[in-house]
């Protein structure tokens, strides 16, 4: 989400990578090693930040659970259909700034929960692990932020009018 923080980890794993190239045994490319690095570099910064913070409270009027589900945990409505087909409106870059804008609006531990789960594909043993909750709340978490994220784009992608197709 945040392009310098990116750099910095990709720096931080370039500078570790130096540091310990004496240890480098060379049973995987040196683009795979460095990957390796990187991608500790990242959970680092994930498990830093889940210690430094303090529970956040979602006082917030975004519908939840009643609203969008029934009693055996399906879908009470169908989310919106856009104008156009869904493949082309998913490959329009207004979408996906829809998408990052409404990522970036959710609480941090929302949005870092959302993450590791969606886009790192993290498992839920690894998740639970690196910000030290229970499986429990980490699908708490996750039905919280995926009802947030559905809630802001559908009012800021798919519910606006005049929109340009």
């Amino acid at each position: 989400q945040d392009p310098a923080l990116a750099e910095e980890a990709v720096q931080e794993a370039f500078l570790a990578g130096l540091k310990a190239k004496d240890r480098f045994q060379a049973s995987s490319s040196e683009r795979t090693w460095l990957i390796g690095i990187l991608k500790r570099k990242i959970i680092d910064h994930y498990r830093t930040r889940a210690r430094s913070q303090r529970a956040e409270h979602e006082d917030d009027q975004t519908p939840l659970g009643d609203d969008f589900f029934d009693g055996r945990g399906k879908w009470k409505t169908k989310p919106l259909a856009p104008a156009n087909e869904p493949r082309s409106a998913v490959e329009q870059r207004e979408f996906w700034d829809v998408f990052m804008h409404c990522l970036s609006e959710l609480p941090r531990r929302l949005a870092d929960t959302f993450c590791l789960r969606e886009l790192e594909d993290m498992t839920t043993d690894e998740i639970c692990k690196l910000l030290g909750i229970t499986p429990t709340n980490l699908w708490v978490t996750l039905h919280r932020s995926r009802a947030k994220l559905r809630y802001c784009i559908e009012s800021g992608w798919f519910g606006r009018k005049g929109r340009k197709s």
